[in-house]
């Protein structure tokens, strides 16, 4: 049975393209929300609009059964959906501080991005001068001998700003509270009234890390708007970025992951494999990071000549050198002492909260949007997704690490049946606001796009959703009862996106 013959529906909203977007009123809001806390479906999203007057929420059900549902508010509240559904708690303070819509019986009202440094209140709302804010005020922990560690919100390094406050009994920590907006760049509200090529940029500059899926996500979701495909050829270089992308992060990750237990020997190696994919990048796509080659309809630039061949002997030397490094890590007592059962987030969590990539896979939720969605070409493309239940550092690697496996499988999938022809088609005319969303698969999980285009093509409303949003919650669980000083490993072992979370 589909996902809305279980929720009363006003209307069908036209041209939302691919899945369906509803009209709900409270009853119809309500019912989503008692599937959500049956865990009968799992929310992926939940945004403001329209000035203020609208709010959407994203359901997923069984297989790739996927609804948007609107409710339209006439006094700037709504029913709290985070009141019964924990995950939605932080997306519902996102509204208040953009929209300045008040979730009804929300259990958590401070402010959430707006951390008190704006010039306006409310800017995608009714905007209005700056608001003074109170000291932000940290939950409590009770417990005798408590003392707090605050950490943040500016780090070592590059490291993006984030404030962590521990709560903690000597060494071990009773709870961990994040407070984050320090990087919210009005991302949303730049897309106004942009066109889809200046739009299409911002969505790449979400997350540095994670632009070709970004970019991908926008551009499907612009084509689903105005119903355009993009040449085949295009299709397959799509794939082939996104796999160098998740390959390059994940042996960033994989070492980093080891340098904060001290064993910097594999941060090194899997140091020169990153360099080596980003150095592939840029000779293949002409940016190391492939930023701005994926664009509504195709791909502005095609793969060099040089660079299939380019590309196998790459495949080839990762493939002699990443099996030593799988064993090296798995047959050093002292870094599997420090990655095993540290940082566990439960199974029942991960799937609460919908968490996706290798968090949720790590800890025994089995989605992975490549294969669930089975968009192009990866409905062509046979690969596997693994899974493990352990929930620890070590299986978030372990994920990483198998993933890297399927990522050099796929790209080599993708250079054998790479067509030729086109790279990028015309987009249709339109004469009428249409929308349209796309889920893509990131390296960290799945990123979500919502768009609305007006009569003349500019962006009318633009809504991104990393899958940070729904992980970082899972990092204040997986430290309690942990030390503090594992906390640098247990962050690298998630690598959550600040600025794709802030926007």
């Amino acid at each position: 049975m589909a996902l809305l013959d279980h929720i009363p529906c006003l209307e069908t909203t036209e041209r939302h393209r691919p899945w369906p977007r509803v009209s709900v009123d409270e009853a119809g809001w309500n019912a989503a929300i008692d599937h959500l806390t049956a865990q009968q479906c799992t929310l992926l999203g939940l945004w403001g609009d329209a000035g203020g007057a609208q709010v959407h929420m994203a359901l997923l059900g069984a297989g790739a059964d996927i609804a948007v549902l609107s409710y339209a508010t006439t006094d700037g509240t709504y029913p709290s959906v985070g009141a019964r559904h924990a995950p939605a708690i932080r997306l519902e303070r996102a509204i208040g501080s953009l929209f300045g819509l008040q979730a009804v019986g929300l259990p958590d009202a401070r402010p959430w991005l707006d951390l008190g440094f704006w010039d306006v209140a409310h800017p995608l709302g009714n905007r209005g001068p700056a608001q003074t804010h109170d000291p932000y005020v940290f939950l409590p922990a009770e417990g005798e001998a408590l003392h707090q560690v605050p950490v943040g919100p500016v780090h070592a390094s590059i490291i993006e700003p984030g404030h962590f406050r521990f709560t903690a009994n000597g060494e071990h920590v009773v709870r961990l509270e994040q407070r984050l907006g320090y990087v919210h760049k009005g991302i949303e509200s730049l897309m106004n009234g942009a066109t889809l090529e200046r739009a299409a940029k911002l969505a790449g500059r979400a997350s540095g890390d994670s632009t070709v899926a970004y970019a991908f996500a926008f551009a499907q979701a612009a084509e689903a708007a105005l119903q355009t495909s993009p040449p085949p050829r295009a299709i397959y270089l799509r794939a082939l970025m996104a796999e160098l992308e998740r390959l390059a992060n994940h042996f960033g990750d994989i070492g980093a992951t080891c340098n904060d237990a001290s064993f910097s020997l594999m941060h090194a190696q899997t140091g020169i494999l990153r360099e080596r994919v980003l150095r592939a990048c840029d000779a293949c796509f002409g940016h190391r990071l492939m930023r701005d080659v994926i664009v509504p309809g195709g791909v502005a630039r095609d793969i060099t000549q040089e660079g299939p061949a380019q590309l196998r002997v790459l495949l080839a030397e990762i493939g002699k050198v990443f099996p030593a490094l799988i064993e090296l890590y798995d047959k050093t007592a002292s870094l599997q002492d420090r990655t095993v059962t540290t940082g566990i987030v439960k199974p029942d969590y991960a799937r609460l909260f919908g968490a996706g990539g290798y968090i949720g896979r790590a800890s025994g939720r089995d989605f992975d949007a490549r294969r669930a969605l089975a968009y192009a070409p990866y409905d062509a493309l046979s690969f596997d997704v693994p899974v493990l239940d352990a929930g620890d550092v070590n299986a978030r690697v372990w994920i990483r690490i198998r993933e890297v496996e399927q990522s050099l499988a796929l790209i080599e999938q993708s250079l054998d049946k790479l067509p030729a022809g086109a790279i990028q088609a015309p987009l249709a005319d339109y004469d009428r606001p249409c929308e349209g969303m796309a889920i893509v698969e990131a390296f960290r999980g799945d990123v979500l796009v919502w768009l609305r285009l007006d009569a003349q093509g500019r962006v009318a409303r633009c809504h991104l959703r990393d899958a940070s949003w729904f992980q970082w919650p899972l990092i204040e669980t997986a430290m309690e009862g942990n030390i503090v000083a594992d906390f640098p490993l247990c962050n690298k072992s998630f690598n959550c996106s600040y600025s794709g979370h802030d926007l």
